[in-house]
């Protein structure tokens, strides 16, 4: 690619990108948004979640050692972060990252 077409791209992207951030607020200031909105709102945490638990059990050989010990142990570890804080982005990003560390690190 040229510079030129690189420029644009790169424009495309930013302008695509700061009309995603601007939408909500420019077209639901005024009033309340969509049903579909509220739905996707109350419902797309719980999705997440049982999506990584789907991925983190994916490949797991439960009559191997260590008998998918590290994954349910981060479930666990998930759940009872959800139970205290009560709140998702802390429950999915901290296990997530506990998750991680007992893969890399935890033989």
């Amino acid at each position: 690619m040229i510079n030129n077409e690189i420029y644009l791209a790169i424009a495309v992207m930013a302008f695509v990108n700061f009309f995603t951030r601007v939408f909500p607020f420019v077209f639901f200031s005024n009033k309340e948004p969509p049903k579909v909105i509220t739905y996707i709102e109350n419902y797309f945490p719980p999705v997440i979640m049982s999506i990584l638990i789907v991925y983190s059990l994916e490949n797991v050989n439960f009559t191997l050692f260590p008998y998918g010990l590290k994954e349910i142990v981060a479930i666990l570890f998930t759940a009872s972060m959800h139970l205290k804080f009560n709140n998702y982005l802390v429950s999915i990003f901290g296990g997530t990252i506990f998750y991680m560390f007992l893969v890399q690190y935890i033989s």
